[in-house]
């Protein structure tokens, strides 16, 4: 960039000056370097300097990769001052002269300006001229979209993945262990791609932390649903706070209660009656001998003698008695039939209570089932949310920046 340098007239003899950024980074400035300098006999010296300026100005990394940087590059004698050395632009510049500029494959240029300053130190009552010249650059983002922020928003969507593999599945943690360390490979790209001296922490480098709490929180929720899901096994019936508060209540409001609730169906016990054993008998035995009047009679009526049989009916079905030794021995053949019937009769007690057992046992289970099935559902809809939530906090922040 030409400047234009005015110095007065005993001056104008020895053209030596001490001229460079005052943000300077350069380390080859420190070398002793031959530039051309055209001196006029009105005391204009025309200076080119032929070398490669590095400045360095506050970076702030909060919208990377969206972000815009402003930097300042200070040009002012270390050697004159205003009264021996005078600094302006040629031909009425206020910018920098881009025509010969190489356009970057990183960063382009929006904004640029100049302007001349005179400032006045204490220790020194003559003036001191500079050049400023202010730069806005902004980053271009193609590059950092495929590297960063494709990868971020797909392995997002994966993460709900973990939500939608069965309770049972222990896929759930494998998918959430690769999906955090998926996230660590990308944290790690951002910390290469910015500065480790930056004025601020990149918002997608806090959404990557966020998303990395997330999937652990997630993981830590699904080995919460699995124990649900198989607690029932181990374990008696849920609290009766926790059927209503998530049965009852968060299936309810997420319209899963309907799917859970079984038809019933009406079982009754048939009544275990002397009518039910006589029609088994009368299966096994000749009809002709069997008498048809019988009455029905509970299981737990006993009757010991012939007058009870008399009193129940079943006097015709064992036939007339004519004597007492075949009283006696219809007695006790009633007795071994009563036996054997009180036998049954308790062996299917005890098969129906342990059907009872089981069934209850299963209805356990599934209750256990069922809150760890809606527990998902909403552990999904909360990090949907706070997902939702975090986008948008962070493209809001990107759309409005700071004035």
């Amino acid at each position: 960039m030409p400047v234009c340098l005015r110095l007065s007239r005993e001056q104008s003899d020895r053209a030596y000056m001490s001229f460079c950024s005052a943000s300077s980074a350069d380390d080859r400035l420190k070398e002793t370097r031959e530039a051309l300098v055209v001196v006029q006999d009105t005391g204009e010296v025309l200076w080119m300097p032929q070398a490669m300026l590095n400045s360095s100005c506050s970076f702030d990394t909060l919208l990377f990769p969206f972000d815009e940087q402003q930097c300042e590059l200070k040009f002012g004698s270390w050697t004159y001052n205003g009264n021996k050395l005078d600094m302006g632009f040629i031909d009425g510049q206020s910018s920098m002269d881009t025509t010969d500029y190489t356009p970057s494959n990183e960063w382009t240029i929006i904004f640029n300006s100049g302007r001349k300053n005179v400032k006045y130190y204490s220790c020194c009552p003559e003036p001191y001229p500079d050049i400023t010249f202010t730069l806005r650059i902004r980053r271009k983002v193609a590059f950092y979209t495929f590297i960063l922020i494709l990868p971020c928003a797909l392995l997002s969507l994966l993460t709900m993945v973990i939500f939608w593999v069965p309770p049972e599945s222990p896929a759930k943690l494998q998918i959430g262990m690769n999906i955090f360390l998926a996230f660590f490979v990308l944290l790690l790209l951002l910390a290469d791609y910015t500065p480790r001296a930056a004025a601020s922490i990149p918002l997608i480098g806090a959404y990557f932390c966020l998303s990395m709490i997330m999937i652990t929180v997630s993981t830590v929720m699904a080995c919460i649903v699995a124990n649900m899901f198989f607690r029932g096994v181990r374990t008696n019936r849920a609290p009766r706070w926790l059927r209503s508060c998530v049965i009852d209540g968060m299936a309810r409001v997420l319209c899963m209660r309907d799917a859970f609730i079984e038809p019933r169906t009406d079982v009754t016990t048939p009544k275990k009656t002397w009518s039910t054993f006589v029609s088994t008998y009368r299966s096994f035995s000749d009809p002709e001998t069997l008498c048809a009047k019988v009455h029905l009679l509970d299981l737990d009526n006993n009757f010991d003698s012939k007058t009870d049989l008399e009193d129940c009916g079943l006097e015709d079905l064992f036939g007339e008695t004519s004597g007492e030794g075949q009283d006696d021995e219809w007695e006790e053949e009633a007795a071994e039939l009563l036996s054997d019937v009180t036998s049954i009769r308790e062996t299917m007690t005890s098969m129906q209570e342990k059907r009872d057992v089981a069934e209850a046992k299963k209805r356990h289970i599934r209750e256990w089932r069922i809150i760890a099935v809606v527990l998902d559902r909403v552990f999904f809809l909360v990090y949907i949310f706070i997902n939702v939530m975090g986008l948008v906090a962070i493209f809001v922040r990107v759309m409005i920046p700071e004035e």
